[in-house]
C-alpha cells in the first residue's frame, strides 16, 4: 500500500523525468505539467518494461530506464498530437 507522501514524491519525480523527456525530445507534451506527469509516469513504466530495472532509484523508479521510457512516450504522444492538429486544420 502508497502512502500519500509516497505518492506525492512519485507524482514530483514523474514530473521531473517527463520534463526532461521533452527537453531531450524538444517537443511539448500536451496538458502542461499534468502530462509531464503522466509521461513521465507511462515512461517510467515502459522504460523498465523495455530495459529493466537498474541503475539508480528515486520514488521507486529506476532513473535512466525511466528517462529513455520517457523520451520514447513523448515522442509518439507529440507524433499523435502533431497529426491530430494537421488534420484539423485542413
Amino acid at each position: 500500500m502508497i502512502n500519500m507522501l509516497s505518492f506525492i514524491w512519485m507524482l514530483i519525480v514523474g514530473a521531473i523525468i517527463g520534463v526532461i523527456g521533452q527537453a531531450i525530445v524538444g517537443r511539448d507534451m500536451p496538458l502542461g505539467w499534468v502530462g509531464n506527469i503522466i509521461g513521465g509516469l507511462a515512461g517510467a513504466w515502459l522504460g523498465t518494461r523495455l530495459l529493466g530495472d537498474w541503475g539508480p532509484h528515486v520514488a521507486d523508479m529506476a532513473i535512466f530506464p525511466a528517462i529513455i521510457g520517457a523520451i520514447i512516450v513523448v515522442f509518439i504522444v507529440s507524433l499523435i498530437i502533431g497529426g491530430m492538429r494537421s488534420r484539423s486544420r485542413t
